[in-house]
């Protein structure tokens, strides 16, 4: 328990202080976002708050796990120094997609094969127990690259992927304290104390943004947290087994993890990459409906806990069934929140062409002969991913 609240304090400390620097070498070294006609930021925002938070979960991890219990944490480490490197060159100076996925492969191996953690049983889903080994690692890496991504493309708000990430690892760090895997504990509350450090500063209006250096390592931190909670909530013999735990760690990652999948879907479904950039995540269609990006990150992070809370009273009717309620739900929601958006584009969309009708009788008796047109495009709306 000391050791948890030692780097929870230690991790928030290290990054409330260091961001203030990264602001200001920042602005001395000219290291800023640029606005551009698909972000929602309208100014230069300094891209290196990733390396605040980095910082205080990194040190924090490495001096507050136990000695007696530190495999695997010099394979973690390795891995998060690698996602970071990656991450950091993306900011600084920008990184192809393949080079990107390459990183992301390379941090996963070091994790799952030198470090031993891996999705070894399906716990009744669809009737799979116990994964073939070969089956299991494919699905580990998937699982890896899936919430490394996801991660990554949510973070389109102020606030959004730093407060889900600490979210998700304050769950997974609270589970993993209360059955004694310190080493995971302290990993949970040191990225979930320096995410809060950072949100002090990434809350609207935003004075830094977290960048790739960020949004890669919240997602490759829980991905090893979310998999090392399946092996460990499904073992009957554990402290405190949790039955339908791959619906659980579905509910615990619902909004990065639904939304990807379901934008990745949408893209493919009209022939386009999945990575190609548009306007289909959650956030767009919450900030499509007059949301602020404060009120729109409030609205998903109390949606996931809500799903986080269904999903724990639900266990008991088996993964299959609760794994689809979840699904089923949150498809719902969207649906409604895409209705929603679409009527209030339309909405905008009469009002402007009511305006337009107006302005031409009016251009007329001035002289002009040649008609106004105006062309409403909502796929131009200022966002950021």
């Amino acid at each position: 328990m000391e050791n948890v609240i030692i780097a929870t304090v230690l991790s928030f400390v290290i990054t409330y202080f260091a961001i203030p620097v990264l602001i200001r070498v920042a602005e001395l070294k000219h290291l800023y976002d640029e606005p551009d006609e698909r972000k929602s930021h309208k100014s230069r925002i300094p891209t290196l708050g990733g390396l605040g938070f980095f910082a205080g979960f990194v040190l924090a991890s490495a001096v507050c796990v136990p000695s007696q219990q530190t495999f695997p944490l010099q394979y973690l480490l390795a891995a998060f120094f690698i996602i970071f490197i990656v991450g950091m060159k993306d900011d600084l100076v920008g990184l192809s997609p393949v080079k990107k996925l390459v990183g992301q492969l390379i941090a996963a191996f070091v994790i799952i094969y030198l470090g031993n953690l891996q999705i070894r049983n399906m716990y009744g889903f669809f009737g799979i127990g116990e994964l073939p080994y070969h089956f299991s690692l494919l699905l580990t890496y998937f699982t890896f690259i899936v919430v490394i991504n996801a991660f990554n493309l949510i973070d389109g708000i102020d606030g959004l992927a730093g407060s889900v990430g600490m979210l998700v690892s304050a769950v997974l760090g609270a589970y993993f304290l209360y059955v004694n895997e310190v080493l995971y504990a302290v990993m949970g509350f040191s990225m979930a104390a320096g995410l809060a450090a950072f949100l002090i500063y990434n809350i609207t209006p935003a004075k830094i943004f977290m960048g790739d250096t960020g949004s890669l390592l919240i997602g490759l931190v829980n991905a090893a947290l979310i998999v090392k909670f399946i092996e460990v909530a499904g073992n009957p013999a554990g402290k405190m087994p949790i039955q339908s735990v791959p619906a659980i760690a579905f509910a615990i990652l619902i909004v990065p993890l639904f939304d990807t999948l379901r934008v990745f879907a949408i893209r493919m479904s009209r022939g386009r990459s999945p990575f190609t950039a548009d306007r289909h995540h959650i956030h767009h269609y919450m900030l499509a409906l007059g949301l602020s990006h404060s009120q729109a990150t409030s609205v998903a992070v109390l949606s996931n806990i809500g799903f986080i809370t269904l999903a724990f009273s639900l266990q008991d009717i088996g993964t299959t069934y609760l794994l689809s309620l979840i699904g089923a739900l949150a498809l719902g929601l969207t649906t409604v929140l895409f209705i929603l958006k679409k009527r209030k584009e339309a909405e905008v969309a009469g009002s402007m062409a009511a305006a337009a009708a107006v302005e031409v009788p009016e251009a007329a008796s001035e002289g002009i002969t040649k008609p106004k047109i105006l062309r409403v495009n909502t796929e131009t709306v200022l966002q950021d991913k």
